[in-house]
């Protein structure tokens, strides 16, 4: 009984560290919380629905296919073992870890704009493509 619950313990710990890793800093030394951010992107890509399908988006954030390619690529250069699949598009908390992820990795700056535009447009964004996006976006944030 002491060993099953040592392990749900170490479970949840490990989850909580793996969320807060993928967070980054603002260049202060304290974590940036996206929740503001990825709540507002997941009344503008899905309405808060994780079975949400466009195309090859799928869950909550609409998370393309090339995103997971992504997600594993960043992961195998930081020499993690975990890997994200299709399935993890639907789950909600495992889609806010690929989106932190993705700008822990891309957006050290935590530049909110940045963030909201390169998920809608890629890293190579137009602002001009963007712009209703990033609009919604701010409009969810208020």
């Amino acid at each position: 009984m002491i060993k099953v619950v040592r392990k749900v313990v170490m479970v949840a710990i490990l989850m909580v560290c793996t969320v807060e890793s993928f967070a980054g800093t603002n260049g202060k030394g304290s974590s940036f919380d996206w929740n503001p951010v990825m709540n507002a992107i997941i009344q503008v890509e899905s309405g808060g629905n994780p079975k949400a399908v466009s195309g090859p988006s799928c869950g909550a954030m609409q998370i393309t296919p090339i995103c997971v390619k992504e997600c594993n690529n960043i992961l195998e250069k930081r020499k993690s073992k975990k890997r994200y699949t299709m399935n993890d598009r639907f789950d909600v908390q495992k889609s806010k870890e690929m989106f932190l992820l993705i700008q822990s990795f891309f957006n050290r700056a935590n530049d909110v704009e940045h963030a909201i535009r390169s998920w809608n447009g890629g890293q190579h964004y137009s602002r001009r493509a963007t712009q209703r996006y990033y609009e919604k976006v701010m409009r969810h944030m208020k």
